[in-house]
């Protein structure tokens, strides 16, 4: 049974004077938009009534065929505690369907559900438990974000050296009035570098979870002369921004990654899902690492995890197992980025388990070892490959996985490989000021 019912959502409307709605979806890129509406218009939005043109949103239809609809998922009701207390602003996260009332092939929340409808076919709840990093930068006087930080803290420093810490609390606040269950937040390992954790869920709320977050982070850090960015690795030379994802599969109510007589307490289905993931890792990389920027992140020498292999406990390893066990056992990606599509990537790492369960697939050994510290001849010997070392790499090994493919469907993928083309090849074509500096004399 839904939390709202349209009636209980009237009644809210009414009695928290509340002025506005935001009609909120999300792009195939990963960008939220948004069709604000006043609480004289709530009705219509509850009977699926509200229009937008699809036209206009990068990767969704074209000009002639222009006319959606969004339709208001009622349990994402949520009223903004940022915004102001009279005159109270609410969302609704909406899916977007065609004028004919079918779901958009292209919305990346309808993308995710048929995913999780084929998993819930064989039995299977999917969980996912985000970690996000990301950095809190000061601004200049003109209000542009500037990657400079008058931050002098570390891995859990605390203030005064954390000069992020009172943004910090704030957004950690807001967002359980949300709902949220904030289960950590500290300071990251780099100048300006912040994580917040909250509790898993399943991989639609997660989803739709991740958005939030985001837009809570960014507006409270606005609201405090901060600019917040998920960019992966804005700071050349210090640790990129990562969100790792720990994912679990339920049945009957049951963690099916759990067996407590096997070795590790890992079920079989957990070695399946983990050889699963890491054969289509490669096809699935321009999702949950999609932007040129993400490469500069995948490198040795900072943590985040460049090579496909996995471990128990090694953190130089793509896939982690953590230390709980029993409802709380899982796995945990570690390569992806907080600047991907959440319901995208959900999809796709949920399709490459699925595929490793039923193909019956087996991992390859664990890896114990620093892989960092291996020599490329000792990683060959051991069968470790490396993650694609650019977008276009990335990109052309998701072309090759019909896995991944099938998970998106035609509509989505085609979208995404064009417009991550043209992106490469709009940084392809540029002269950066490294080549100035290193170039323009010398040659």
């Amino acid at each position: 049974m839904g939390k709202y019912t349209k009636e209980d959502i009237l009644r809210l409307v009414e009695d928290e004077d509340i002025q506005f709605i935001r009609m909120q979806f999300t792009d195939i890129f990963g960008q939220l938009k948004n069709v604000a509406i006043t609480a004289s218009q709530i009705q219509r939005a509850l009977d699926n009534e509200i229009m937008m043109d699809g036209s206009s949103i990068e990767g969704f239809v074209r000009i002639e065929e222009s006319d959606q609809y969004l339709y208001p998922d009622l349990d994402t009701f949520a009223i903004l505690p940022w915004r102001p207390q009279y005159g109270k602003v609410a969302r609704l996260i909406c899916e977007v369907h065609n004028p004919d009332g079918t779901p958009f092939a292209g919305d990346p929340r309808n993308v995710l559900k048929r995913v999780i409808k084929r998993a819930e076919d064989m039995g299977y709840t999917f969980n996912a438990g985000p970690e996000l990093e990301f950095f809190l930068f000061q601004t200049d006087e003109d209000g542009r974000p500037t990657t400079r930080t008058s931050d002098e803290a570390g891995y859990f420093d605390l203030g005064p050296l954390d000069h992020g810490e009172s943004t910090r609390r704030e957004i950690c606040l807001s967002l359980e009035e949300m709902g949220f269950e904030i289960e950590a937040s500290h300071h990251e390992v780099a100048a300006g570098q912040h994580e917040i954790d909250f509790k898993y869920a399943d991989a639609l709320r997660a989803a739709d979870n991740i958005m939030t977050f985001k837009l809570a982070v960014k507006t409270l850090a606005q609201k405090n002369g901060l600019h917040a960015t998920f960019m992966p690795k804005p700071v050349p030379g210090t640790a990129g921004s990562g969100m790792h994802i720990n994912m679990s599969l339920f049945k009957d109510g049951k963690n099916a990654f759990f067996d407590p007589d096997a070795p590790g307490q890992l079920s079989p289905l957990a070695y399946q899902f983990i050889a699963g993931l890491l054969a289509h890792v490669q096809g699935f990389c321009a999702l949950t690492n999609p932007l040129v920027n993400s490469y500069k992140r995948l490198v040795p020498g900072y943590e985040a995890p460049c090579y496909a292999a996995w471990s128990s406990s090694n953190r130089s390893a793509l896939i982690r197992i953590p230390a709980p066990r029993g409802q709380g056992t899982r796995v945990e990606l570690r390569s992806p980025d907080p600047s991907c599509n959440p319901y995208l990537v959900f999809a796709a790492c949920l399709a490459a388990g699925l595929d490793g369960i039923e193909h019956g697939l087996t991992p390859p050994p664990e890896i114990a070892e620093n892989i960092y510290a291996m020599t490329p001849d000792a990683r060959a010997a051991r069968g470790i490959q490396s993650l694609p070392g650019t977008l276009e790499a990335a990109i052309h090994a998701m072309e090759a996985d019909s896995v991944v493919l099938d998970a998106l469907g035609p509509h989505t993928s085609a979208q995404y490989i064009n417009g991550k083309l043209r992106e490469w090849e709009e940084y392809r074509t540029q002269v950066s000021q490294w080549e100035l500096d290193k170039y323009l004399v010398t040659y």
